[in-house]
């Protein structure tokens, strides 16, 4: 959300607000970018008014719909008496500034995984020159390459990329394309008596 400009009058009215004068309940504590105001009172009950604990509550304009009310995490913690202190408009900026640079970093992040090559997809580019002969040329290349006492073309990728593929790996490992498990049979479980 983009931050709410206070006029000179608001001002005013908020620096009166907040001046602790001792007939006010009500005192302002402060404000957010979004244009929420914080308020702490003190209920009047009892006499033992220096251990009851002040309540503290947001109010938001308004001109605001309930379901866009946002209360940042500093606020929060002041409302529910995990903070001292309120915390200041520097450090509400800091705040948004912090939570930027994160989601500019996180788009980063995700744009360098995206751009990582996938095990299970094809590769992007191919060269031509590493293109493996087409089915009906593989016997041939095959009996050639037997000929002359090399290795079949296949066989020498599939030792570079079985090493490092491990899909391959778990191929030649496991128990095969063709196994079914078999139907289950318990034993007899034994009683106590």
């Amino acid at each position: 959300m983009t931050p709410k400009r206070i006029g000179p009058f608001a001002q005013a009215w908020y620096k009166w607000k907040a001046l602790r004068l001792p007939w006010r309940r009500r005192f302002l504590i402060g404000f957010d970018l979004q244009g929420n105001t914080y308020w702490e009172f003190r209920l009047t009950r009892g006499t033992r008014e220096s251990s009851e604990r002040w309540r503290r509550i947001v109010s938001y304009p308004r001109s605001t719909h309930y379901s866009q009310v946002k209360v940042s995490p500093q606020w929060h913690q002041w409302l529910r008496h995990t903070r001292r202190e309120p915390p200041t408009l520097d450090e509400q900026r800091a705040e948004l500034v912090r939570q930027q640079r994160i989601k500019y970093l996180a788009a980063e992040a995700d744009a360098r995984w995206e751009a990582k090559p996938r095990v299970m997809e094809a590769p992007r580019e191919q060269d031509p020159a590493r293109e493996l002969p087409s089915v009906e040329e593989r016997p041939q290349a095959e009996e050639a390459g037997a000929e002359a006492g090399a290795a079949p073309p296949q066989a020498a990728g599939k030792e570079k990329t079985g090493a490092r593929d491990p899909w391959a790996r778990a191929k030649a490992q496991g128990p095969g394309e063709k196994w079914q498990p078999t139907a289950w049979d318990p034993t007899a479980a034994r009683r106590n008596r």
